[in-house]
C-alpha cells in the first residue's frame, strides 16, 4: 500500500460523513490516506490487527479460509463502511481474512485512536455498533444465498453489491479471485458469468466486468440483495 499525491476527501466514504463535526475533527488528522491494488491482503485470519480501513473508492472482501486453503467471501465491504470491526467489539483478531476486491482509495487509522474514539460511548460507537448489526445482516444473508440459491443468482447479488459500493459500472477482477469469493471452481464462475452475458446483463472479458443492465441484473438476483440492501438503508445515515 502506498500513500497517494492527491488523496480524496475522507468523506466519501459514509461512515466519517456521518459523524458529528466535533467527533469527526478529533481524527480526520490522524487518518493516512493508502492506494489499494487489486489483490492486496489487509490482514489474514489470526492475524493482529493494527488498523481499521475506511474504503473511498476501493472495495474489500471479507473471506472465510479453510484449513486446505479453499475459501468464500463472507461480507464485502466499500464506501459504506469499515475494515476491521474486531478493533472495537473486543478482540484485536479475527478468523476472517480481508482483500482487495476492486482498487482503489481508502483511509486507514491506527487501532489505538480508534478504541479511543469508541469508548467516549458517543455519536462515534453508536454509528459503529449500527453497522456493525448492518455487516452481520449481510454475512448472515450471505450463508443463506450460498446455500439456497443458484451460482448465478449469487454472482448478480455480489455483482449489485459491488456496484452499490462503486461510481462505475465496471469491474476489474481475476477470475481466480472471483472464484475465491464465491467458493467455487474458476469453470463454475466462466459458465456463471456466461448465463449472464449471453442474457446481455454484463460484458466479461480478460477480468473486466462491464454491467450492461442493471435493473436486468436487479430482476434476476434473489431476495438475498434486496434484505441487505433494505437493512443498511434503515441502519446507516447516506
Amino acid at each position: 500500500m502506498s500513500a497517494a499525491k492527491a488523496a480524496p476527501d475522507p468523506r466519501q466514504n459514509h461512515l466519517l460523513a456521518a459523524l458529528p463535526e466535533s467527533d469527526y475533527g478529533r481524527i480526520a488528522p490522524r487518518l493516512e490516506f493508502v492506494s489499494l491494488p487489486l489483490g492486496e491482503v489487509l490482514y489474514e485470519s489470526g492475524a493482529r490487527m493494527r488498523h481499521v480501513y475506511f474504503p473511498t473508492t476501493a472495495i474489500v472482501s471479507l473471506l472465510y479460509v479453510m484449513e486446505n486453503g479453499s475459501s468464500a467471501e463472507i461480507a464485502v465491504v466499500g464506501n459504506d463502511g469499515l475494515v476491521g470491526i474486531a478493533l472495537f467489539m473486543g478482540g484485536e483478531t479475527t478468523s476472517s481474512r480481508a482483500v482487495v476486491q476492486s482498487q482503489g482509495g481508502c483511509y486507514r487509522l491506527k487501532a489505538a485512536i480508534l478504541q479511543e474514539e469508541f469508548n467516549r460511548y458517543g455519536p462515534t460507537m453508536h454509528l459503529l455498533l449500527l453497522y456493525t448489526l448492518a455487516l452481520i445482516t449481510q454475512m448472515t444473508q450471505t450463508a443463506v444465498c450460498n446455500r439456497h440459491h443458484s451460482l448465478d443468482q449469487q454472482l448478480c447479488r455480489w455483482l449489485l453489491l459491488s456496484l452499490d459500493r462503486l461510481h462505475s459500472s465496471e469491474l476489474t477482477m481475476t477470475q481466480e479471485l472471483m472464484a475465491n469469493m464465491l467458493g467455487v471452481r474458476r469453470e463454475g464462475v466462466t459458465e456463471a458469468a456466461g448465463k449472464l452475458q449471453a442474457a446481455g446483463l454484463i460484458r466479461y472479458s480478460r477480468g473486466r466486468i462491464k454491467v450492461l443492465d442493471r435493473p436486468g441484473l436487479e430482476a434476476r438476483v434473489c431476495e438475498c440483495y434486496d434484505v441487505v440492501r433494505r437493512e443498511s438503508a434503515r441502519l446507516l445515515p447516506k
